[in-house]
């Protein structure tokens, strides 16, 4: 099974938000990493757990409403 997907569109989130892994990992709730949100960004594939904890942190984080479907194209 092929693990590196290239860029994710969530790459493209961040920027458009001037977010930074750090603000992920600041408003989370949950227990994420800023190795997760690394790996989330380059393409490496992750867990449908940790894509889910880090969909969240990210609609805390800006006031939207992603869907994991909006961050990851695998």
């Amino acid at each position: 099974m092929e693990r590196n997907l290239g860029k994710q569109p969530i790459a493209h989130i961040l920027v458009e938000n001037n977010l930074k892994s750090g603000d992920l990992v600041s408003a989370s709730t949950e227990h994420i990493t800023y190795k997760m949100v690394s790996r989330a960004c380059i393409g490496r594939r992750l867990t449908p757990h940790v894509q889910t904890k880090i969909c969240n942190a990210l609609n805390k984080a800006t006031g939207k409403a992603f869907t994991v479907k909006d961050l990851f194209n695998y």
